[in-house]
């Protein structure tokens, strides 16, 4: 007899459409799962087995074949395990369901029948609703996550005999009511602000020209100076996320398995900040079967690298593509995957080996021949690509002993989201462009003009420093984002100005170190 169901399978973020058969012929016993299974998805014969005869049933004692369609796509997990022992007692006979091919059926079984959280959920919602299935049967657990896709009918069940008797019975579970503009609103909140932080004004001015512009920024301090801890408050200036930038961003996050069974939608920026020795695959994305890494982790959000350069320099230089294109493509023999990874970079490092070379109050012990080979570990193709390099000095005992609090992360960011609306109205119409960080070549010609004295500012600035075009690009950029945060349509020449000091490191190379 055969049997005949649906589930879904994830593939990069999104999903598609399955269907599973089950056939079950009067021959030796075997149990044989084919269409491209993986390794999880061969040993569900065992989860399987065990969780029907302890639901009650039997095992059929014949030849078992589960098709899984397509068959030259790969199907990896252990989401099928549900639909599988559906297909197989239908197959046998022991149960009778009408309908099974309308509803998306998806699920991990325990060995005693109940059903457990699986990857990927909201993806799989999402293909449920586009191929307008009647309605998709999920672990309790995924129920509030799946329930995001809105038209979309989810029964949750909580065991193999509860699937069992929903199928034969549709009005025996109610459908999950989901309720986004709720779980967005609770989910808002950022545990911490930037009232905390003391002193250190200058760097909290060129982190609201970073957010306010999307640029990419580099610290530069002794150890204990603050740095991780004010990246650690970008997001909380960031403007809100939308709900199609949620909606993306809990997609990579379900699809990797890190989103928390109480937090069915990410509804604040992403903040990924991975250890130094992380490797190639860890931050781009990769495997034999591959899985986004921290860069698509960090879509929509900041990745910070802390430590710079005690980063693998070959890690490194993986960075520069996506920065430009706001996407990771993964390539391997069988399959070709692009994970979206549109992040704000932050970066951190001391000014030296000891870390104590800019620290008035602890004597560097580093040669120059050692300070150089520390700084050169970072590529000069990269450093381009970070828009904003600020020195953060070790803050005195006044400043820490002061008792007035700083600006706060609201305060911030309503300067940050006015600033943002002036770009996307400048920007409106334009495909991939959002903000100033984002701007091409043909941009800044329109936007970006400047006047006598500011052209005789920078080109001295260039000169002095030794600046390249692509640099000369970013201190455009910055300062079209420090006239924004003015609400001046024209640049300024203290506009530049102030964009140029934001080349600290430029600054530093070109007088010797």
């Amino acid at each position: 007899m055969l049997a005949k169901l649906r589930s879904l399978a994830v593939l990069g973020i999104d999903a598609f459409d399955i269907g599973i058969e089950a056939d079950i012929t009067e021959m030796l016993p075997s149990f044989t799962i084919v269409g491209l299974p993986d390794g999880a998805v061969r040993e569900s014969r065992e989860r399987v087995l065990s969780a029907i005869k302890n639901c009650g049933y039997e095992f059929p004692a014949r030849k078992v074949t589960i098709n899984m369609a397509p068959a030259d796509m790969k199907k990896e997990g252990s989401a099928y395990d549900l639909p599988i022992a559906l297909g197989l007692l239908i197959a046998s006979g022991q149960i009778t369901i009408d309908e099974t091919k309308t509803y998306g059926i998806v699920g991990e079984l325990s060995l005693d029948g109940s059903v457990k959280r699986v990857k990927g959920m909201l993806s799989m919602a999402l293909c449920a609703r586009e191929q307008k299935l009647s309605g998709l049967i999920v672990p309790k657990e995924c129920a509030q996550e799946a329930a995001i896709a809105e038209g979309l009918s989810v029964y949750p069940v909580e065991s193999l005999n509860q699937a069992i008797h929903f199928l034969q019975d549709p009005n025996s579970i109610p459908p999950h009511q989901g309720d986004i503009p709720g779980l967005f609103n609770r989910a808002k909140k950022y545990p911490i602000d930037f009232c905390d932080v003391k002193g250190q004004e200058q760097v909290k001015r060129s982190l609201l020209v970073a957010a306010a512009g999307g640029h990419n920024i580099m610290m530069i301090g002794p150890p204990g100076s603050g740095k991780t801890m004010l990246a650690r408050r970008i997001p909380s200036i960031l403007p809100d996320l939308t709900l199609n930038e949620a909606l993306e961003t809990t997609k990579i996050h379900s699809v990797a398995g890190l989103l928390e069974p109480n937090t069915p939608l990410l509804a604040t920026r992403p903040f990924r900040s991975p250890h130094h020795t992380i490797s190639d695959a860890g931050l781009t994305g990769g495997g034999s079967y591959p899985r986004p890494g921290e860069i698509s982790l960090s879509h929509n959000g900041i990745l910070f690298l802390d430590e710079l350069p005690e980063f693998n320099k070959n890690v490194l230089e993986n960075l520069r593509q996506p920065i430009e294109d706001g996407k990771v493509t993964i390539s391997r023999a069988a399959m070709s995957l692009s994970y979206p990874a549109k992040f704000m970079l932050a970066v951190a490092m001391n000014p030296c080996p000891c870390g104590y070379y800019t620290d008035t109050r602890h004597e560097c012990s580093c040669a120059p021949q050692q300070i150089q080979r520390y700084m050169s570990k970072i590529s000069g193709p990269l450093m381009d690509r970070i828009d904003i390099h600020v020195e953060v000095p070790a803050l005195s005992y006044e400043e820490l002993a002061q008792k007035q609090t700083g600006e706060s992360s609201s305060s911030i960011r309503e300067k940050v989201v006015a600033a943002r609306e002036v770009q996307l109205q400048r920007f409106n119409g334009e495909k991939r462009v959002y903000c100033n960080a984002h701007m091409e070549s043909s941009h800044l010609r329109s936007y970006c003009e400047l006047d006598a004295p500011s052209q005789e500012l920078i080109r001295r600035a260039i000169e002095k420093l030794g600046l390249s075009a692509r640099a000369y690009d970013r201190i455009l950029k910055v300062s079209r984002t420090i006239a924004d945060l003015d609400n001046s349509k024209q640049i300024q020449s203290n506009h530049i100005a102030e964009a140029v000091q934001y080349r600290s490191l430029d600054r530093k190379l070109w007088m010797g170190g």
